[in-house]
This record gives C-alpha cells, sequence and structure tokens, in this order.
C-alpha cells in the first residue's frame, strides 16, 4: 500500500511524518520534486529534491511525475520511478503532498491508497505556528492562511482525519489507522489459512 498525508501549511504534517518514519521502520519517505528554494536547514534529497524550472520543465514533458502541481508559487512533484522502486523492494511509501497533489493521487491509486487528513487543533493554533515558523514575509503568511481554508475544503477526499492537537497523540492515531489497514482483507493476496483444512 501507499500512505498518503496531506493538510494545511501549519497543520503540523511535517513533523508528524517524521515521527511516524522513525516509529515505523517498513515506510520510505517520498521525497518530493520542487522548485522552491531551500529553507535554513533542509538538505537536497532530504526534504526535497530541489531543481531548477528548467529542470522541473524537462521532468514534466518527460511524464516523470505521478501527480505535479503549483502551490504557493512553486511547483512539486512526486516522481514516478522513486515510488516503483520502493513499492519493488517491499517498502511502504509515504507521501506528504498538497491536496492538489494528494486528490491526483487518490484518483490514480484507488484501494491501494490509505488517504489521511492532518488538522490543526484550530485556527488560532494554525495561526500561531505559521507565525512561529518566520520563513517569509507577512504578505506570503497571510497567502498560506487563506490557502488553508481551501486545502481544508478538500479534506472529505480522504479516508481517514487525524487531529494534531499533541505529537504523540496524533502519531498513536496515525500508527492505528496503518495497523488497521494492514488487516485489511484487500491487503493480503490469500487468507492466511485456507477453509477446510
Amino acid at each position: 500500500m501507499l500512505v498518503l498525508i496531506s493538510g494545511p501549511s501549519g497543520a503540523g504534517k511535517s513533523t508528524l511524518v517524521k515521527a511516524l518514519l522513525q516509529a515505523e521502520p517498513d515506510l520510505e519517505f517520498s521525497v518530493s520534486t520542487t522548485t522552491r528554494p531551500p529553507r535554513r536547514g533542509e538538505q537536497d534529497g532530504i526534504q526535497y529534491s530541489f531543481v531548477s524550472d528548467e529542470e522541473f520543465d524537462r521532468l514534466a514533458a518527460a511524464e516523470a511525475f505521478v501527480e505535479w502541481a503549483h502551490v504557493h508559487q512553486h511547483r512539486y512533484g512526486t516522481r514516478r520511478d522513486q515510488l516503483e522502486q520502493m513499492l519493488q523492494t517491499g517498502r511502504t511509501p509515504v507521501l506528504d503532498l498538497d491536496v492538489q497533489g494528494g486528490v491526483s493521487v487518490i484518483e490514480q491509486f484507488g484501494d491501494r491508497l490509505v488517504s489521511i487528513f492532518v488538522f490543526p487543533p484550530s485556527w488560532p493554533v494554525l495561526e500561531q505556528r505559521l507565525r512561529q515558523r518566520a520563513t517569509e514575509d507577512e504578505a506570503a503568511f497571510r497567502t498560506r492562511l487563506e490557502n488553508a481554508r481551501w486545502e481544508i475544503s478538500f479534506a472529505p477526499r480522504y479516508e481517514y482525519y487525524v487531529v494534531n492537537d499533541d505529537l504523540q497523540a496524533a502519531l498513536g492515531r496515525l500508527r492505528a489507522i496503518l495497523v488497521a489497514e494492514s488487516c485489511r482483507r484487500i491487503r493480503w493476496a490469500a487468507p492466511p489459512l485456507e477453509s477446510g483444512k
């Protein structure tokens, strides 16, 4: 299966994904490709694969992306070859995507995908988290806040909701979802025991 996690900026999804990857060794982070410049502390190939607009154009033209979208004045995409390599080696890809990319992946992968939408506990908390980042000017901050309302309108397209009110509690809910999903009949090639034997 593939795991998709989306939510508005400031919901804490990246922090949750990092904690989830540390807690579940069979999961592997799907590194998105972006035209956004790196933020302080980010490393190429770890948080994102940072490329020029020209390189992104080349990859898009070659249909290298499962999905890609414009988000906050930059482009982000999920590389098809990376997902295929993870699945072939028995790893479970974790995709941290915006709602545009998320909806595209939901439509493509159907039951193979576990889709989870992460919410902040409240609007004031979301605003506080965005301000604490201090990575953008006031205009960009306002744009992210407006976009958050639009992003949340896509939540009904996702199978699961997780409110990130407390990191450990939210992480526990994420892990519970994955345990339940791994037990679903459709995840098995055959029943563990055949009837009558």
